[in-house]
């Protein structure tokens, strides 16, 4: 499989492509990358240049060829609004989510997520969970990278939600709810995942408040790292991406 690069700078055709610091290390001295080598450079502004490393010493250059309109995003407009999990849990969440097409991902703390993250830590933290997405859409072949956005309070987001009568809102619920195959010709999900030990009842008040209906896949209880990923596959194979 020919390596494909993140480049979150202008790109043209035919023209020669400097990688940035952090990526020109990674092809050079994990990939041993060289002179000759065939490399696909994408912005996140969508399309690709395949391309070949013309320079590779202190840095790197790629010689671009034509631009590469193929997209192979999903057709549907899925967000995934996870409450943090413990431990390095959330990094499985965003990989497998962004290969399954998620478009956004809304972290989010709720009472019973175990990482309390604020401030500067959060930051951190969310620029990391940044580029596990980058890395995701370098390795599953997207081009385009779904935001991963600033962390929020759960009720404070609920709060915010504007109103939207085309995107179905949806609580995954352990005690039952709609199956996937009731939502077949849906183009807009958000989906609404728990931490460990799930939402509060209080809290899972207020999101139904807020419109969101309970969501079933079935009699066993997901882990909270599984939840998102198994819906998310779920109704891209009911809804018509997979």
């Amino acid at each position: 499989m020919i390596p494909r690069f993140f480049c979150p700078q202008p790109l043209a055709a035919n023209s020669l492509a400097d990688l940035p610091p952090a990526v020109a290390h990674h092809a050079l001295r994990v990939l041993r990358l060289g002179v000759g080598d065939a490399v696909v450079l994408f912005n996140g502004e969508g399309g690709a240049y395949p391309g070949r490393i013309a320079v590779a010493g202190r840095g790197v250059r790629v010689q671009l060829a034509e631009w590469d309109s193929g997209e192979r995003e999903s057709p549907l407009d899925l967000t995934l609004a996870q409450a943090l999990p413990s431990a390095d849990k959330m990094d499985f969440v965003v990989q497998k989510a962004v290969e399954l097409g998620v478009a956004r991902i809304q972290p989010l703390l709720a009472a019973r997520s175990v990482v309390r993250l604020a401030g500067e830590r959060a930051e951190r933290r969310v620029a990391h969970w940044q580029q596990v997405a980058v890395s995701s859409c370098e390795q599953c072949g997207r081009n385009r990278v779904p935001p991963i956005a600033p962390v929020l309070d759960l009720r404070q987001w609920l709060g915010r939600l504007p109103p939207d009568n085309e995107t179905q809102r949806l609580l995954l619920s352990p005690q039952g709810g709609r199956r996937p195959r009731e939502l077949a010709g849906t183009n807009g999900f958000l989906l609404l995942i728990g931490p460990e030990g799930g939402l509060e009842a209080e809290e899972a008040a207020a999101a139904r408040l807020a419109g969101f209906a309970d969501l079933s896949l079935g009699p066993r209880v997901l882990r909270t790292e599984t939840a998102g990923p198994a819906a998310l596959a779920a109704l891209g194979a009911l809804c018509g991406d997979l």
